[in-house]
C-alpha cells in the first residue's frame, strides 16, 4: 500500500506566512523534522539535491512549495467543468504517461497555495456572473490534490465552502485512496468525488507511486457511503494484448463492490491515450525503461488544444474502445452516465 505523502523537503515563499494556512504548514513541517527552505516565489525553486536531470526529477517529485496563487484568473476545464480551481500544482505519482510531463516541465515538484480565501473570493465571482446557471469547477487539473489533502486540508475547506453555495459545484479526481479526513465533511451532495481506474495491467506498468485498484475501490466505497456523488475516469485506455478483458473485468469489479445506492447516481469519463511530441520527449528521458508504446506510426494525429497537436489511436480502434466500454458500463451500471469520450 502506499503510504501518505510526506515531503522529503519543503520550500516556503515568505508571504506565504501572512496567511494561517502558510504558518500552521510551516509549524507541522517543522514538527515533523522535515528541511525547510526559502524561496522568492514558487514558480522560481532553485538547487533542487541531485547529481543530474534523473535525480533532480525524483527528488523534485518529493519535494513540497508553500507558496501563494497570484494568478487568480481561472483557466476553462472542458469537457469536465466550467473552470478549474487552483489550489495545488504538481503530483507525486510517477505516471508516465500524464499531461503534467510536459504542463510541469522543469518544476516537477508540488505547490500547495495559501491564499484560499482569495481562490474562494474568485469562485464567488465566476458564480455571480453564470447565476442563475449551475458552475462546476474541477480542483484536480494540474494536480491530484487528494495526494497532499491529509497535510492541507484545503480540499476539505473547498468541499464544505462549495456545500454553502447555491449556484456552484466541486469537482476532483484522484488516484489515491487516502480519503478518510474528506468523509465527514459537509458536501450537502454539491460535490463528486472521481477516482482515476484502469485495468491491472496499465496500473501496473505505467502508475508507480499511486494506489492499487482495489484501495481505489475500497476508498470509493467509503465515499459512496458518506454520500458524495461518485464518479470514475477511466483515463487513459490504452491499448494492450488483451485491454478487453481488463477493462471488462476492472468494470466487474468496480460493479461487485460498489453500494447499490452509489450506483443510482454514477458517472464515467472515457479518456483514450494520447500524447504529443514535447511529452513524448519528456516521457523517454524521466522513465527510459517504460513500455509505453509512443509509435507515431500507429497513431492518428489531431489538432489540440492551444495548437499542440496529439497523437490518439486510429478511428477503427477508437470506436472499438467506445463499444467495449459503453456496451459494458451499460450492463453492469444500467443507471450511470457516460458524460464523455474523448
Amino acid at each position: 500500500m502506499v503510504k501518505p505523502f510526506v515531503p522529503q523537503l519543503v520550500y516556503v515563499e515568505p508571504r506565504a506566512l501572512e496567511y494561517p494556512l502558510g504558518r500552521e504548514l510551516i509549524d507541522k513541517f517543522k514538527n515533523m523534522d522535515i528541511e525547510i527552505r526559502e524561496t522568492t516565489s514558487h514558480n522560481q525553486v532553485r538547487n533542487l539535491p541531485g547529481d543530474n536531470d534523473f535525480q533532480k526529477y525524483r527528488n523534485a517529485k518529493s519535494t513540497l512549495v508553500v507558496g501563494i496563487r497570484k494568478t487568480l484568473k481561472f483557466d476553462t476545464s472542458k469537457p469536465s467543468a466550467e473552470y478549474a480551481i487552483p489550489f495545488a500544482t504538481g503530483c507525486m505519482g510517477h505516471c508516465h504517461y500524464c499531461y503534467l510531463q510536459t504542463t510541469m516541465g522543469s518544476k516537477p515538484y508540488i505547490r500547495t497555495y495559501v491564499n484560499t480565501e482569495e481562490i474562494f473570493d474568485e469562485a464567488e465571482k465566476y458564480m455571480r456572473e453564470r447565476a442563475p446557471e449551475i458552475t462546476r469547477f474541477e480542483a484536480s487539473c494540474t494536480s491530484d490534490i487528494v495526494g497532499i489533502d491529509h497535510l492541507t486540508h484545503t480540499l476539505k475547506r473547498a468541499i464544505e465552502y462549495f456545500g454553502k453555495t447555491r449556484h456552484g459545484r466541486l469537482r476532483f479526481v484522484t488516484k489515491f485512496a487516502h480519503v478518510d479526513h474528506l468523509l465527514d465533511a459537509d458536501h450537502k451532495g454539491k460535490t463528486r468525488f472521481r477516482f482515476s481506474v484502469n485495468d491491472d495491467y496499465v496500473i501496473k506498468y505505467f502508475e508507480p507511486g499511486t494506489s492499487k485498484l482495489e484501495e481505489r475501490i475500497g476508498a470509493a466505497v467509503k465515499v459512496a457511503e458518506a454520500g458524495y456523488p461518485l464518479g470514475f475516469i477511466v483515463a487513459p485506455i490504452y491499448l494492450h494484448d488483451g485491454w478487453q478483458k481488463g477493462y471488462t473485468e476492472m468494470l466487474e469489479r468496480l460493479a461487485e463492490k460498489l453500494p447499490p445506492t452509489a450506483k443510482q447516481d454514477l458517472t464515467f469519463e472515457l479518456i483514450q491515450h494520447r500524447f504529443t511530441q514535447p511529452a513524448k520527449r519528456v516521457i523517454e528521458k524521466n522513465y527510459p525503461m517504460s513500455k509505453l508504446e509512443l509509435d507515431e506510426s500507429k497513431r492518428k494525429w489531431k489538432w489540440g488544444r492551444y495548437g499542440i497537436g496529439k497523437y490518439v489511436y486510429q478511428d477503427k480502434e477508437q470506436e472499438e474502445m467506445k463499444d467495449v466500454m459503453k456496451q459494458t458500463i451499460s450492463k453492469l451500471f444500467p443507471k450511470a452516465k457516460i458524460e464523455y469520450f474523448t
